[in-house]
């Protein structure tokens, strides 16, 4: 009827949750064990969500893909307040210090980009450009690993 507000469910099923959030059933269980996210058991066992709980599960596809670990993102998630559903202004407050991890992140990328076909430092010599790029495995004096694509600069 017009101008009768609809009702939601106060809790939906993980098929719904997987359905509405684009992650899988699976992950969700998984999430649940690692503590990240939390259901309640309906009368026959299954699974019930609270609503918010998509907000949660954006979170923390949204740190995946900056790079935060499911430990960095359970420690985020520990600094929401309990017994309420999180505000806005507790998601903001929870994401503001990522800014340089970001910034950090996408520098990663553009010289993954730029070093796809260049030498990257890793000390494997096998590409006629590294033997001229990285003779003698100049960047291994750096560290272990592919040091130019970590940041690291020839003859540095």
């Amino acid at each position: 009827m017009p101008g009768f507000p609809i009702r939601l469910p106060r809790t939906i099923t993980i098929g719904e949750v997987a359905r509405r959030s684009g992650v899988a059933a699976s992950a969700l269980r998984f999430y649940e064990d690692r503590g990240l996210i939390a259901s309640e058991r309906a009368g026959s066992g299954h699974r019930r969500f609270p609503r918010h709980v998509l907000r949660r599960i954006a979170f923390i596809v949204f740190a995946q893909r900056i790079g935060l670990t499911l430990d960095e993102i359970g420690a985020e998630l520990g600094k929401l307040p309990q017994g309420r559903t999180p505000t806005r202004a507790d998601w903001r407050r929870l994401s503001s210090g990522w800014s340089g991890r970001i910034d950090a992140r996408i520098a990663e990328l553009q010289r993954l980009k730029s070093g796809l076909t260049e030498c990257i430092g890793c000390g494997c010599l096998s590409l006629e450009r590294c033997r001229l790029a990285n003779p003698a495995d100049r960047a291994g004096i750096n560290g272990p690993g592919a040091r130019y694509w970590l940041g690291d600069r020839p003859g540095s």
